[in-house]
């Protein structure tokens, strides 16, 4: 509701129970959801608010004014630019090893702006363009408009499915697919993932029960910022806060991405013995260790740090700290798993001597493995932090079933049984009462894209070289949407989002082994991503319904942020690959660090491993077998914990979740390793001790300076790019804070 058209007194009724919800909507009350999804209100002082849980009457507006504007002039202007800036940052920073992510909050701080900027200086004047007509200024600026932006760039600002497979193959088999068919295979693979969210919509989005806590969050967000319309003194200074933050990070990361490298890894080891060997692997941040390691480059902190939970954030560190601070050197100077004979810090894959692996030699003419080049190549082998890597990833998929099944499996049961069981109101709830009075989105919708979708996917297989046997492509799309309602109602209670993207893989290398790479990641894709990307669109579409915006518009504004996203999508990929490509492919090394193209080697490396190669030849390994383990040990620690939180209650055993600490265990620190010290401690300064002791101050200033530094960051890496790389590379000169041989000054050989 707008402060303009709806009367005052709604807000202020609302006001006490906004902030008292504020104090309540911090990350370790959502986490712990489960308990208020299956409250319901007992009061009975209205039916059509029982089985709401007391946490969303709190935050959530039980009104609604069905006249406000949504799909205006205001709305394609303001989500056409705020996509579109997204969209170029978020597939720029994709091949980037670090990133700050395109801030979702940043879009709802300026179009808020922006559209009540719109509102007053545009005139009230009706346009006709070819028979349609609409009016440039049909009102105040409306809070629905404002989340159908928002929703665009959440769906369309963003990187993109199908640059894994679109950049892998252009990368390291230097097969370009023609731009129509790369830009048809990222429209098919992201709306596939669309048309699979109709399979859950009527279970996880009606249920007034199923809460979605980031949903929720967000709610909370535009709540308070349309709540603050009017500004006074502490809106006033929030705003300069805002703008003053923005700068500040805007003009200084020119200094540690540009003209002072330096400052971006501040190996304080290597002060003291820049030469040493043993030093330098250690104290280093790009390449080595990291030990005492700070960085002054926001791409290396970001607004994670105010985000995350404090006891997450220490789940993450204490992660890095066993990953890299100790089992890093056990492996190295233990020699563990061949530690000496690879690069330890890399992501590549090598021969038993040591040397790159030419997996592109692997594959015939028919583009099938060549059992003749294997025999002569040998086995693959990888570094040890990448064995590491491996096994805590098995252990991620298990230990995400068995944590939730222990510690929620109860209170999960009870809530389906009583879904089940629940006979129908004679009035639906409040929320859905309210809904009642917009259009639903026809199923024949969904299924009409999905249709599609599948011709285009089926199209492409078969012309584009995608190398994937068209009878998997059925398989990935049944397993992908059979996916759907498990994962989203365990991301709807718990806000946690299972990765499976290395099991799926390991189902297609079983499948269809010795299979082009490429294949793999296409099947990667339908089998994980699409219904990846089903469980955001859910949970957009759950935010339209705690704001009451009508289904078919929450279903326009998301493919419409996709129509204006991909395409830039795509245009970014192009220019990535053409500039960086020495960077990404390995050719040469890049002194930040920063253009490794870290995550399509990764995919690359999944697909050559468990497509091409295949399980069966990879497990006979004698140095991969014990990686099995990790599935056994996603059993039992989970089982662990609980048992320990069961006869420890008060020492809170259950915030050390095994499948998080697992996944921080996943996450890649090769390359840059100078971030995690350093986000601890603002992690600390924000999320312990401000959130616990200066909680006013954090609530009015936390996300606003996560987004500002998020924002000042983006747009002075697209500074960087216009001004000293789009239309001609300008390469900084070499001085001290820029040496050639090292930007940290580690000049031992690591």
């Amino acid at each position: 509701m707008t402060s303009q058209e709806i009367a005052s007194s709604d807000l202020k009724k609302n006001d006490k129970q906004l902030d008292k919800a504020t104090d309540k909507i911090d990350y370790e009350e959502i986490l712990k959801t489960e308990e208020k999804v299956i409250s319901t209100d007992e009061k009975g002082e209205d039916p059509e608010l029982e089985g709401i849980p007391q946490i969303v009457k709190d935050i959530v507006s039980m009104e609604d004014n069905p006249e406000l504007p949504t799909l205006t002039f205001r709305y394609f202007v303001l989500s056409f630019i705020f996509v579109g800036l997204g969209a170029f940052v978020s597939q720029l920073t994709w091949f980037r090893t670090t990133y700050a992510p395109y801030s979702l909050f940043f879009v709802q701080i300026c179009t808020h702006w922006a559209g009540h900027w719109m509102h007053r200086f545009l005139p009230e004047k009706e346009i006709n363009v070819f028979g349609f007509k609409f009016n440039l200024n049909p009102g105040p600026f409306s809070i629905k408009e404002h989340v159908l932006i928002t929703l665009s760039a959440s769906s369309g600002a963003t990187s993109n499915l199908g640059e894994i497979v679109v950049s892998v193959k252009d990368l390291f088999y230097h097969e370009q697919m023609h731009p129509l068919g790369a830009i048809a295979l990222m429209v098919a693979t992201i709306w596939t993932g669309y048309s699979f969210a109709a399979i859950a919509r009527n279970f996880l989005i009606y249920d007034p029960e199923l809460i979605w806590p980031a949903a929720l969050m967000q709610t909370t967000l535009y709540r308070t910022l349309r709540s603050d319309m009017v500004m006074d003194a502490t809106s006033k200074k929030q705003m300069k806060v805002f703008w003053m933050v923005l700068a500040g990070v805007f003009v200084w990361e020119f200094f540690p991405q540009y003209i002072f490298p330096f400052t971006s890894s501040l190996a304080v080891l290597c002060w003291f013995a820049p030469y040493n060997d043993t030093v330098s692997f250690v104290g280093s941040g790009l390449g080595g260790m990291g030990v005492l390691n700070f960085t002054l480059d926001w791409a290396n902190i970001t607004s994670n740090i105010m985000l995350y939970p404090w006891w997450t954030q220490v789940t993450g560190f204490v992660a890095f700290v066993i990953s890299v601070w100790i089992l890093v050197p056990m492996s190295y100077f233990g020699d563990l798993w061949r530690g000496r004979e690879f690069p330890i810090m890399s992501n590549k894959l090598f021969t038993a001597s040591g040397e790159r692996y030419p997996f592109q030699k692997l594959m015939t003419a028919e583009m099938k493995f060549n059992e003749t080049a294997y025999e002569e190549f040998g086995p693959v082998y990888m570094g040890t932090y990448q064995m590491w890597m491996l096994f805590f990833g098995y252990c991620t998929f298990i230990s995400a079933f068995m944590y939730i099944g222990l510690f929620a499996g109860p209170k999960i049961w009870k809530t389906i049984k009583r879904l089940y069981n629940r006979q129908k109101r004679a009035e639906p709830d409040r929320l859905n009462k309210l809904m009642a009075a917009y259009p639903e989105v026809p199923l024949w919708w969904y299924i009409l894209l999905f249709i599609c979708c599948f011709v285009t996917m089926t199209v492409l297989i078969l012309t584009q070289d995608l190398y994937l046997p068209w009878w998997t492509y059925l398989v990935g799309v049944v397993l992908g949407a059979a996916t759907v309602v498990p994962m989203g109602y365990i991301y709807a209670i718990s806000n946690y989002q299972v990765a499976v993207g290395t099991f799926n893989e390991l189902i297609y290398g079983y499948l269809a082994p010795g299979t082009h790479p490429i294949g793999s990641l296409v099947y990667r894709i339908v089998a994980g991503q699409c219904w990846y990307r089903a469980q955001t669109i859910l949970q957009d579409q759950k935010i339209g319904h705690y704001m009451h915006i009508p289904p078919r518009a929450t279903f326009f504004s998301q493919i419409w942020g996709n129509i204006i996203g991909i395409p830039i999508n795509y245009l970014v990929i192009r220019w990535v690959i053409d500039t960086k490509r020495p960077y990404l492919d390995g050719t040469e090394k890049d002194p930040l660090n920063q253009w490794t193209g870290q995550n399509p080697t990764s995919y690359n490396n999944s697909a050559v491993q468990y497509g091409l190669v295949g399980p069966a030849r990879l497990f006979q390994l004698s140095m991969y077998s014990p990686l099995l383990w990790g599935f056994l040990l996603g059993v039992l620690a989970p089982i662990a914990v609980y048992l320990l939180h069961k006869k420890f209650p008060k020492l809170r055993f259950d915030l050390w979740n095994v499948t998080i600490f697992s996944s921080y265990m996943e996450v890649f620190y090769g390359n840059v390793s100078t971030g995690p010290l350093s986000q601890f401690i603002g992690g600390f300064v924000c999320m312990f001790y401000f959130f616990r002791y200066r909680h006013e101050t954090w609530k009015k200033y936390n996300y606003l300076v996560g987004a500002a530094a998020d924002t000042g960051y983006n747009l002075s890496l697209l500074c960087i790019f216009l001004f000293f790389s789009a239309f001609k590379t300008v390469a900084m000169p070499y001085w001290w804070g820029n040496d050639e041989r090292s930007v940290e000054r580690c000049f031992g050989s690591q």
